[in-house]
């Protein structure tokens, strides 16, 4: 690999490095459009747009079968949304080789938050990108809240939370 590749995580500490979390949420597209708005003049950002479905637990299902299947169906509706996602931001002027699509299955005892910070410590963003569900104040204190979470909890890197 050259020092100029997407891959290279060296790189990356030098340069802007967004993390866009996203799910098939219409916040998660709002969060994708704000991103494309407000950055696409700046052409030294890598973005990547990451996606976690959390697996279920083995019992969750009747058959080891309906199970995979449900895990099948997900990555591959949620593969559909990353490449839109792409799409947009092609489509405002990011270049292809600077953005980076992940879907990562997690267990469901791993939390959504956890999981988007794991890859933003591997990665070393400097920016971690996210929608707010939209979940009432009182939803959000009995169920906690992604955007929350990682609002309090990220280190070394700034966060943006679309609404």
């Amino acid at each position: 690999m050259s020092e100029h590749d997407f891959g290279d995580l060296s790189r990356r500490d030098t340069e802007r490095h967004l993390l866009v979390a996203v799910d098939e949420s219409a916040n998660a597209r709002r969060a994708v459009m704000f991103l494309a708005d407000f950055f696409s003049d700046f052409q030294n950002i890598f973005i990547t747009l990451l996606s976690i479905i959390p697996e279920p637990s083995e019992d969750f299902f009747p058959t080891e079968a309906e199970r995979r299947s449900w895990l099948t169906e997900k990555e591959t509706g949620m593969q559909k949304h990353l490449a839109g996602y792409k799409e947009i931001l092609l489509g405002a002027g990011f270049l292809d080789d600077r953005i980076e699509t992940r879907l990562s299955i997690r267990p469901g005892t791993i939390s959504i938050g956890d999981a988007i910070l794991a890859e933003q410590e591997k990665l070393r963003c400097c920016i971690v990108v996210v929608g707010r569900r939209g979940i009432s104040q009182s939803e959000e204190f009995v169920f906690g809240s992604t955007s929350s979470k990682i609002l309090h909890h990220a280190k070394h890197c700034a966060v943006l939370v679309v609404e």
